[in-house]
């Protein structure tokens, strides 16, 4: 027999009420019966009862666990990369406190959600990198999340092409326990100024895998200025620079892999429904195992001690007899 709990300080409290309360009891009893010179051997009838039923209870109470039987236990996920764009365009606040701090937001929930699922996370902005690779570990997930800066990539314009490679390459290493192309999945967040060039080819090949592309764009159509070391950026031309939301090539994206497209703006928040679309997703099957188990039996004590206790409620002996 095995134990779900063990003595807690609150049983031991218990017991030593129990035991301190009925010595005096019974110290009691037997006094008064010596002064009558009466028999009391019939108050350890009562004695008895209460003690077996007080026991039960402290059994159910700690959990009783036997008997064997086999349970198969099946480990089901999917692999997700991130893509987060890093490009100075994310410091803009037209969605607060910028779009960059929403996103950082959001990553945490989205972390939270597929708990099951190996997440690995790619910032880019002109280049990638990798920021943490594929792990259940949501702690780590959360730490990197945390450190997410524009100031960790080269500012030199955004481009998907790199981070999509990137993820593709990971995504098909021989290493990944995860074979089925449909149980794997990239979120590209950015807020759309792609300026690469041959992100159409590395979408289609993304396409021929199988592999979902789901997009996320952040920002608004009326845009902001981007404050860049406490003063706004500005053009050549001495104007302050605005970006705006361009959902243009996000949608395109999405659209030739089979996946979706996502918003955050000022008014509207998709990530909720972001992530229902990826748990419909199906996941494979990673490992499946047979373990021995053992039931909680805490209900054939409970269910004792409660006949004992109606039994000793229902009955009377005379402790003291005259």
């Amino acid at each position: 027999m095995s134990w779900l709990y063990s003595l807690s300080g609150l049983e031991i409290t218990f017991i030593t009420l129990f035991i301190i309360f009925y010595l005096l009891y019974l110290l009691r009893v037997i006094s008064i019966a010596k002064k009558l010179s009466t028999p009391y051997s019939s108050v350890f009838i009562k004695l008895s009862i209460r003690s077996i039923y007080f026991a039960l209870f402290i059994i159910a109470l700690l959990g009783p666990s036997f008997g064997e039987s086999k349970r198969e236990v099946k480990s089901v996920g999917k692999d997700i990369f991130v893509l987060v764009d890093l490009s100075q365009s994310m410091n803009a606040n037209d969605v607060q406190p910028t779009r960059l701090e929403k996103v950082k937001f959001e990553l945490k929930n989205i972390v939270e959600a597929f708990s099951s699922d190996r997440i690995g996370i790619i910032i880019f902005s002109s280049e990638a990198f990798m920021q943490a690779p594929l792990t259940f570990d949501q702690n780590a997930l959360n730490l990197f999340i945390e450190t997410l800066n524009t100031k960790l990539v080269p500012n030199m314009g955004t481009d998907f092409t790199p981070p999509l490679e990137l993820a593709l390459e990971k995504l098909n290493n021989e290493e990944s326990p995860i074979t089925q192309q449909k149980s794997k999945a990239i979120i590209l967040i950015s807020d759309g100024e792609d300026f690469g060039e041959e992100t159409e080819e590395v979408a289609r090949e993304i396409e021929d895998q199988g592999i979902k592309l789901f997009t996320l764009g952040v920002g608004t159509e009326r845009g902001s200025k981007i404050r860049v070391g406490g003063v706004y950026k500005k053009d050549k031309e001495g104007n302050d620079v605005v970006t705006k939301l361009d959902s243009r090539t996000l949608k395109k994206l999405a659209s030739e892999t089979g996946g979706k497209y996502f918003e955050i703006n000022e008014t509207n928040n998709d990530v909720s429904r972001l992530i229902n679309t990826i748990n419909n997703i199906e996941g494979e099957l990673r490992d499946s195992r047979q373990i021995d188990v053992s039931a909680n039996r805490y209900y054939y004590f409970l269910g004792i001690a409660l006949l004992l206790l109606i039994t000793d409620l229902l009955t009377s002996v005379k402790t003291i007899k005259i």
